[in-house]
């Protein structure tokens, strides 16, 4: 086979991060504790998994670090946008995710991480009230004030590569208009229009982003990288992106308990899907224009792994519907219920209960990590647009609807493609086939 060529990761990698919340000072504040020995970055899978390449006598089961260069812990500096203007420091004390003897250790650190003002459209995240903005701005002006953020946060930390990640917010639902969003010579000419009704801020921090030679991962159920005229802009800037929507909690439960039913060929009469959640994304997730951005996101998952058209006799006519509850005494413990209705030998009904006490933020950080280390690596190989591989990550995996392509949820399918790229990458025949 060819061998991949990888640039090895030399130099500091910048991760700028959209929104300076309970996700991302959980993460950060565990990357800064880890790589001092106070804590373990558990349910990170580049810092703890490991793969088997090779077979026979030649079999290893290695970690991801001895099959392909990732960056290291000690290499990463942080930066944030948020529409408020604490430090991250008191931003992660405000969140109450972690204790104060967890956040404690690493306050100088912290409190360097000052945000920038947001791009910000509060029609796009009604229940949010922040100030700390790029006030008055056009989207076109809004795509060069963040150019502007991201090339003076480089060359003030010396970083010799960036990653933007969203850890925001989910903006209200933006359908895909063909004449906006289909061609990126359509898309600029909205941004430079001003076009806020098709250009949502997201949509101009990604542009900012690859524009400027940084990756960009969507971490939200937003539409931001889920359109043609994006993708342009990534093929033709040569770099990697990923979305879309964190799969952190029951999302992450429903595509690795529906391959049970569908391998054992049960059948599937309804499953009804609600969360109660009190941090900040379940206040902003209260509005119904917010919410039916992430329906839309989690009502996808069961299409591709109990599919009506293979199998009708099982899946043909199933009831799916999910509900998210704001629950302020909660903050972020989210707690979701699962009802499953199933049919078995000669139609008898049995039904599955599955109650998840989770911490949402607790979940999210290690997934922030593994995107940020994974597409890192992915622009090192040369490998650009979307990036099917980092599905595992994702509620709702990127892919070419245009051609008709179709995502892939399974989650044991997307492990297996996980594994396949960083064999590949490695030099290593990709030997595990999907199905």
């Amino acid at each position: 086979m060819n061998q991949v060529k990888v640039s090895p990761a030399e130099g500091r990698l910048g991760i700028l991060v959209v929104g300076c919340g309970a996700v991302a000072t959980t993460f950060i504040t565990g990357v800064l504790m880890a790589r001092k020995g106070l804590a373990k970055p558990i349910g990170s899978m580049t810092q703890f998994d490991r793969i088997r390449v090779g077979s026979g006598d030649a079999r290893q089961y290695l970690k991801y670090e001895e099959i392909v260069p990732l960056a290291r812990l000690s290499d990463l500096v942080f930066g944030c946008w948020d529409v408020y203007p604490q430090n991250a420091y008191q931003a992660a004390m405000f969140a109450e995710v972690l204790k104060a003897q967890d956040i404690e250790p690493v306050r100088a650190e912290l409190e360097q991480i000052v945000p920038m003002p947001a791009a910000f459209d509060p029609n796009y995240a009604k229940r949010l009230t922040g100030d700390h903005v790029k006030a008055g701005l056009t989207r076109w002006q809004m795509v060069e004030a963040l150019r502007e953020d991201i090339r003076r946060f480089k060359a003030e930390n010396g970083c010799s590569r960036l990653v933007v990640l969203w850890a925001a917010s989910t903006e209200i639902y933006v359908p895909v208009d063909a004449s906006v969003h289909d061609h990126l010579a359509d898309l600029e000419a909205a941004m430079q229009a001003d076009d806020r009704a098709r250009i949502a801020p997201s949509m101009c921090y990604a542009y900012a982003a690859l524009s400027e030679g940084a990756p960009f991962i969507m971490g939200a159920p937003n539409t931001t990288v889920d359109i043609p005229a994006m993708w342009e802009l990534a093929e033709r800037m040569r770099m990697p992106i990923a979305g879309k929507d964190f799969k952190t909690g029951q999302t992450l439960v429903k595509s690795g308990f529906a391959p049970i039913i569908s391998t054992r060929c049960l059948g599937l009469g309804g499953w009804f899907s609600t969360n109660i959640l009190g941090n900040r994304d379940g206040l902003v997730l209260d509005e119904p224009e917010n919410f039916h951005t992430k329906e839309v996101s989690k009502l996808s998952t069961l299409e591709t792994i109990l599919d009506p058209e293979s199998q009708p006799e099982l899946y043909r006519d199933y009831y799916h519907k999910v509900r998210i509850n704001y629950y302020p005494p909660r903050k972020d413990n989210k707690e979701s219920w699962d009802n499953i209705d199933i049919f078995g030998w000669m139609g008898y009904p049995m039904q599955v209960k599955i109650n998840f006490l989770c911490r949402d933020s607790i979940l999210a950080a290690p997934l922030c990590l593994d995107l940020c280390l994974l597409i890192d690596l992915a622009a090192r190989a040369g490998c650009y647009g979307i990036q099917r591989f980092l599905s595992f990550f994702m509620k709702s995996p990127m892919h070419d609807y245009r051609v008709g392509e179709q995502p892939v949820n399974h989650l044991y399918q997307q492990y297996t493609m996980l594994k396949n790229a960083l064999r590949e990458m490695g030099g290593y025949p990709a030997d595990e086939p999907i199905d």
